[in-house]
């Protein structure tokens, strides 16, 4: 099998326009989640982990949600040897909604419906960087990022291309705001992942991007080994209540890489700090025979950053395997899952070489991912 690499990444984020500057960040224990008053997106305060307003990342003929594409597309290439023009390079963009905010702000016309396209913004950034080939856009709910990385994996090792751009962003609007309001999602204070006092998810913006390579120059970084998807087919919105079938991604993806789970060092976890979702992630896990791996929610420093929710944390998963440290679950204090898992309070130290990354979302979809130092 063709080994994938992780030539070169990014996050651009309320808290550091880099992989380094963010990761520095949050092992100072600072979140990018404030209270925010901005009668554009809600009338009433909220917590979120936004970006200024006003701020401009490059031309402004893009909309936000493509600026932020492009500007953490551009820092991932700046650090590799990957070219956006060779032909065995492949573009692929992960989000939920794109540019779904246009709707509250543009009158509806065919005109609209084609700007709002995902293949549209797909092929705009594609054309900023001139890359060759047709991107692909990968949209599934909440797993959309890993789905992407195991997109570009699935490629590279099927012969078709020899690296991967996976890029995905989201930006917080009105609309997708008030969605999950609707479901009585959103907390009223910053999240608290798998603690008995959480009240909903506090949700994010931002982008990330991972370049893939099968070149055997990258040969001494982190390794993509394998990753599966899931759908439990429950319901539209819930989660399984059993956990089942987030197990069967995690053991299909251990099983392809020939993996225990005694092997693996620790786990980041979706963690969104609803009530279901992180009940169905905790019995997952206890299933998968990973109860006492040391497991971590990244949900209180970024907020729920959508599509790009996977790719920015497997990054900094990536990051934890480099340096050997595990960051703690910002919010955590008490145990509030019936499953009992190990989550981590505070930075542990040691010597990592597996890391799972997992993920579900609207629908029933369930997503893992392993990394190997």
């Amino acid at each position: 099998m063709t080994n994938v690499f992780i030539a070169a990444d990014n996050i651009f984020s309320p808290i550091g326009p880099t992989t380094v500057e963010n990761f520095a960040q949050l092992k100072k224990g600072i979140s990018g989640i404030k209270l925010h008053h901005n009668k554009a997106i809600a009338d009433e305060p909220f917590y979120a982990a936004l970006f200024d307003q006003s701020q401009q990342f490059t031309h402004d003929t893009y909309t936000r949600f493509e600026q932020l594409l492009i500007a953490s597309i551009t820092d991932a290439l700046a650090n590799c040897n990957v070219k956006a023009t060779d032909k065995k390079t492949i573009l692929i963009i992960s989000t939920t909604k794109g540019n779904i905010g246009l709707l509250e702000t543009k009158p509806n016309s065919r005109e609209l419906m084609e700007r709002i396209a995902l293949h549209t913004s797909a092929k705009l950034v594609a054309k900023h960087f001139d890359f060759v080939n047709q991107p692909l856009v990968v949209s599934n709910a909440c797993i959309s990022g890993i789905m992407g990385i195991l997109t570009g994996m699935r490629l590279i090792q099927g012969g078709q291309y020899e690296n991967a751009v996976v890029a995905g962003a989201d930006v917080i609007s009105k609309f997708v705001l008030s969605g999950f309001q609707s479901f009585q999602a959103v907390s009223a204070e910053p999240c608290k992942p798998f603690d008995m006092d959480r009240t909903g998810i506090t949700l994010g913006e931002g982008a990330a991007t991972v370049v893939l390579s099968s070149n055997p120059e990258y040969a001494g970084n982190i390794k993509v080994l394998s990753g599966a998807v899931s759908n439990d087919a429950n319901h539209i919105s819930a989660p399984s209540r059993t956990g089942e079938e987030l197990c069967q991604a995690i053991n299909k993806t251990l099983d392809a890489a020939g993996v225990t789970a005694a092997d693996v060092d620790f786990i980041s976890a979706h963690g969104t700090a609803t009530s279901y979702n992180d009940e169905m992630e905790a019995k997952a896990l206890t299933l998968a025979k990973l109860a006492a791996t040391p497991v971590n929610s990244l949900k209180g420093y970024y907020g729920h950053t959508l599509g790009a929710a996977g790719l920015v944390e497997s990054i900094i998963s990536v990051q934890s395997l480099k340096q050997n440290i595990v960051l703690p679950t910002l919010g955590f204090k008490n145990m509030g899952v019936p499953n009992p898992i190990n989550v981590c309070t505070e930075i542990l130290q040691g010597s990592f070489n597996y890391c799972l990354k997992t993920a579900s979302g609207f629908g029933g979809c369930n997503a893992a991912v392993l990394f190997k130092k």
